[in-house]
């Protein structure tokens, strides 16, 4: 590497939320200061009691060998019933038949990674019954709907339902549900009614709106609904039920991937044995990247030279996987498994194997919304690397960077980058601490000082040329401290129960994204 090469620590912008954009970059104190409380232990030594207190103490180093999840034993599809608790349900239209289809991910107990593709779940919306229609109606009224809107509807029927609309006590009212082919053809047909463009027999007058009732209701949340399934609850498919897809016919990298019918599945109220958590991989990680003097780094010129991770299952105090992988070579780290590359593109590349075969259900870091991930995709495009951009479940979905805006009264407002990882739920610790405490800094270093009573490792960046331009031996100071970068979001993940928090609000809340909130 240059030596006018500056590699810097990746930006922390949480630092100072009233400053503009371009104030938010420095991060740390202009003059160097000890990571360490006095009397704490380096991280290096921490790894070495983390090697001697783990379950693969007797394993190879890091937990190199502890990479893949547990070997998946034969399933009848007959006799054996699949139960899992999910964590991500999302909609796509399906290849192949056109139709719309619902994907629901999650994890068993025995740590098995689960897709559920879920068909034949039609949207529907109501209309209130005209005085007139009657059930020798519905067959006309549904082919005229169709010869207007494209063959819109599936079916028709007259229902007794509640309104909110209005006090009425329990008293039903007479709706007719329409019942419509595909989500994308709901607005077509609902605009129909509410533009006061249906001319039915002269039941509903021409020019005259029609109120419609559950017509804004998304897809996925209708289903969600009407199958009583909440956010990260415990879902079961019967045997006899699904049909196993067999492994050169799958969509994703999940163990078990299945058929099923939406109507056939059982979801378990999180109650009693119902509420515990399934064994998830959680992934901590962190980049460090280089930057030229006196510039913030830009993908497009300054490479990352070290991703590190800790990879820990959801109800263990120690992560069973810890490794760092570096920008040329690096000394031994005890209780960690070092990987070396001599390119850049080479180390990027085995990183998002890794990715792939670790397969973590919960991906965490501190501020990887804003920086890690937006930063490893535009670095990614910039060498060219067409394959690093799979960083999801499903095997040909390109992971894209998107920017979003939050607006809450709550919260007030923040805008943010969001890469969505299919099948893989995000859990930015910045994040949560900026919503959930009120504090001058939302620095890691100042974060973890207050909860953990802990701070990062001794290196400032000013000295990070050095290290990463010197020996195998600074190198490996350098590994240890983004290795503890990696391992403090873990800590103040089970220190605030951040996650135990956030199934908690999906079990509240029911329907969810693939971010924690």
């Amino acid at each position: 590497m240059p030596k006018e090469n500056i590699p810097l620590t990746r930006p922390r912008p949480e630092d100072s939320e009233m400053e503009p954009a371009a104030k938010k970059r420095k991060l740390e104190p202009s003059q160097p200061f000890s990571a360490s409380q006095p009397g704490m232990p380096s991280f290096a030594e921490v790894l070495e009691r983390l090697k001697d207190e783990s379950a693969d103490g007797v394993g190879a180093e890091g937990g190199a060998d502890a990479w893949a999840r547990p070997a998946l034993p034969p399933i009848d599809e007959k006799n054996d019933a699949i139960v899992f608790q999910q964590i991500d349900v999302e909609e796509e239209i399906d290849r192949n038949s056109g139709t719309t289809i619902l994907r629901m991910f999650g994890v068993t107990d025995a740590g098995h990674s689960v897709l559920a593709i879920i068909t034949d779940f039609l949207p529907y919306f109501y209309v209130a019954q005209p005085r007139g229609f009657t059930e020798d109606d519905l067959n006309s009224f549904k082919n005229y709907l169709n010869n207007i809107t494209g063959h819109t509807v599936r079916n028709i029927e007259i229902v007794k339902k509640r309104s909110l609309w209005g006090y009425m006590g329990d008293a039903v009212s007479p709706f007719i549900k329409l019942t419509i082919t595909e989500p994308k053809s709901l607005p077509r047909c609902r605009g129909v009614f509410e533009r006061g463009e249906c001319d039915f027999n002269n039941l509903f007058p021409l020019g005259d709106p029609v109120k419609t009732y559950e017509s804004n209701i998304a897809y996925t949340l209708r289903f969600m609904i009407d199958t009583h399934v909440l956010g990260m609850n415990w879902i079961e498919i019967p045997a006899g039920k699904y049909s196993l897809v067999k492994d050169d016919r799958k969509k994703s990298q999940c163990q078990i991937e299945v058929n099923i019918r939406y109507d056939a599945f059982i979801s378990h109220p999180p109650d009693g044995k119902w509420q515990r958590i399934a064994p998830l991989r959680i992934l901590s990680f962190d980049i460090e990247c280089a930057g030229r003097q006196g510039i913030f780094p830009e993908a497009k010129v300054d490479p990352v030279i070290q991703i590190a991770n800790m990879v820990t299952r959801q109800g263990e105090q120690q992560p069973f996987v810890r490794n760092v992988f570096t920008l040329n070579s690096c000394a031994h780290i005890v209780g960690s498994q070092v990987l070396s590359y001599k390119t850049e593109k080479e180390m990027l590349m085995k990183w998002r194997d890794f990715v792939e075969e670790v397969d973590p259900d919960v991906v965490i870091g501190y501020n990887i919304s804003n920086f890690d991930f937006p930063y490893l995709m535009d670095r990614a495009g910039s060498l060219k690397l067409d394959r690093f951009p799979f960083l999801g479940r499903l095997r040909n979905k390109q992971t894209v960077v998107k920017d979003t805006h939050f607006s809450s009264k709550a919260y007030g407002q923040r805008d943010s980058k969001d890469t969505p990882l299919d099948g893989r739920l995000q859990l930015d610790i910045l994040q949560f601490m900026q919503r959930e405490h009120k504090l001058r800094s939302y620095s890691l270093n100042s974060v973890c000082a207050q909860f953990l009573g802990e701070q990062k490792e001794d290196v400032h960046h000013s000295i990070i040329t050095e290290l990463q331009n010197g020996t195998d031996e600074s190198r490996r100071r350098l590994a240890v401290y983004c290795l503890k970068d990696a391992y403090l979001p873990q800590r103040l993940l089970d220190k605030l129960m951040c996650f135990e928090t956030g199934v908690v609000s999906q079990f509240d809340l029911g329907p969810k994204p693939h971010v924690m909130l």
